[in-house]
C-alpha cells in the first residue's frame, strides 16, 4: 500500500495526538486519518508529548513539512524555498534534543532540497515535490525497518533464550510500538514478531514513570494486539525478573552512539544493571537512523530534562508537598558493556563493539 498524506486512504496518522488524547495508530493498514499540523505546531506540540517517540517525532516533523510545501508555504524564488525548509526543520530539531532521528532527518531534507535546488533547470514544484516524495518515502522505509527490526530481534533472543525451543517471556519499558514509529514498533516490535512466531510466553511492560507512557500506551497495544501481558510498575521490575521467568529485556533508544552507550527513557539503565545481575540477556532495539557515530561515548549525550509538574502532578492535581525538590530527566545512558544480548537494527543484531564497524558504510 502506497504511503501518501495526499491521498484519501494515506498514512499520515502519526498527530492524531493533537486531536487532544492518544488516538490509537496500532495497524498500519488501518490509522485514523486526519490532517498534519504545520512544523510550528509539531515544534510546539513535541515537548508536550503530543508527538513522542524518536522515529515519530523525525516522521511527523518531515512530514509537516510536506504538507506546508504541498499547501504553497515557502516563498517566491528558488533561494527563498530552500531557506524555508531548512529553517523549519531547523525549528523542529530544537524540540527534543536527546533523540538524533530528527536532527538526521533534518539534515539530510535540507540537503537535499539544496542540491535539488542547484540543479540545471531547477523549479520551485520540483524541488517541492521531491521533498515531499522524501518525506513519504521516509515513513514507508520506517516501516520496513521496524518489520526488520523485529523479526531478526525475535529469532536472535530464541536462539540466546530458548535455542531448544520453546517460549520466552521479555520485558519491555516505555512504548517503542506503532505509537511510536511508522507502525510496528522496534522493542514492542520484537514482542510482536515473537507472538507471530507463536514463540511468546509472555509479556511484562513497565508504567514508565512519571509520564506512563508503558501503562498508557504500551498496556493498550498489547491488549489491542491480543498479547498476552501483565503491566508492572517500575519498581517491580527487579522483582518480575527474580520470580517470574523473564528471559529477555528489550528496550528501544533515542540514541545509540558509537562504542555503543545508549540514551533511552529515563530507567532504562537500572533495567539493564539488573538484567546483568540476574544473567539476562538486556538488548537494545533501534533503527540505524537513531545511531549517532559522531559522538564516541554516552556522557556526549544531551539529556532533556523535564518539567517538576510531571512528577508531582497527575491529571492536573498535585500529590507531593509543596516546596519539595524534582530531578526530572527524560532520559537516562546505559553503558555499553550492560547491553548484553546486542543492539538490533534493521540491519543485524550487532554487539556494541562492532556497532561501529558495522554501521560505518551505511549511515554518516
Amino acid at each position: 500500500m502506497a504511503t501518501s498524506f495526499r491521498e484519501p486512504v494515506g498514512l499520515l496518522y502519526a498527530c492524531a495526538s493533537f486531536r487532544g488524547g492518544p488516538a490509537p495508530r496500532i495497524q498500519a493498514s488501518s490509522p485514523p486519518r486526519i490532517p498534519a499540523p504545520p512544523p510550528v505546531r509539531v515544534a510546539s506540540g513535541t515537548p508536550r508529548r503530543a508527538v513522542r517517540g524518536a522515529p515519530a517525532i523525525a516522521l511527523v516533523g518531515c512530514l509537516s513539512l510536506a504538507v506546508e510545501l504541498q499547501a504553497g508555504a515557502g516563498g517566491a524564488g528558488l533561494a527563498a524555498l530552500v531557506a524555508f525548509v531548512r529553517d523549519a526543520l531547523s525549528f523542529l530539531v530544537t524540540a527534543r534534543p536527546t533523540a538524533v532521528n530528527m536532527a538526521r532527518a533534518a539534515r539530510d531534507l535540507a540537503d537535499l532540497a539544496a542540491q535539488e535546488a542547484e540543479r540545471e533547470g531547477a523549479t520551485e514544484a520540483a524541488v517541492r515535490e521531491r521533498v515531499i516524495c522524501w518525506a513519504e518515502d521516509m515513513l514507508e522505509k520506517d516501516l520496513r525497518d521496524n518489520r526488520s527490526i523485529g523479526d531478526l530481534g525475535a529469532h536472535h533472543i530464541l536462539k540466546r533464550a530458548a535455542p531448544q525451543g520453546g517460549k520466552v517471556t521479555v520485558l519491555t519499558h516505555c512504548n517503542t510500538g506503532a505509537l511510536a514509529t511508522a507502525g510496528y514498533g522496534t522493542a514492542l516490535g520484537v514482542i510482536r514478531s515473537l507472538h507471530n512466531l507463536g514463540r511468546l510466553e509472555h509479556a511484562f511492560c513497565t508504567e514508565t514513570r512519571p509520564y506512563n507512557q508503558g501503562a498508557r500506551l504500551t498496556a493498550f497495544e498489547l491488549v489491542y494486539e491480543q498479547i498476552p501481558a501483565t503491566l508492572i510498575a517500575d519498581s517491580m521490575a527487579a522483582a518480575a525478573m527474580a520470580h517470574r521467568g523473564v528471559s529477555a529485556v528489550v528496550v528501544g533508544a533515542d540514541r545509540v552512539v558509537a562504542n555503543g552507550d545508549t540514551a533511552n527513557k529515563v530507567g532504562t539503565y537500572q533495567l539493564a544493571i539488573v538484567a546483568k545481575h540476574h544473567g539476562i540477556p538486556f538488548y537494545v532495539a533501534a533503527p540505524s537512523s537513531s545511531c549517532d557515530l559522531h559522538l564516541e561515548t554516552g556522557q556526549e549525550i544531551v539529556i532533556e530534562e523535564r518539567p517538576g509538574e510531571e512528577l508531582t502532578n497527575v491529571n492536573g492535581v498535585r500529590i507531593a508537598a509543596p516546596g519539595i525538590g524534582v530531578w526530572n530527566p527524560a532520559f537516562d545512558v546505559t553503558p555499553h558493556d550492560l547491553i548484553t544480548g546486542g543492539i538490533i537494527t534493521e540491519l543485524g543484531v550487532f554487539a556494541p563493539e562492532e556497532l561501529q564497524a558495522a554501521l560505518s558504510t551505511t549511515i554518516s
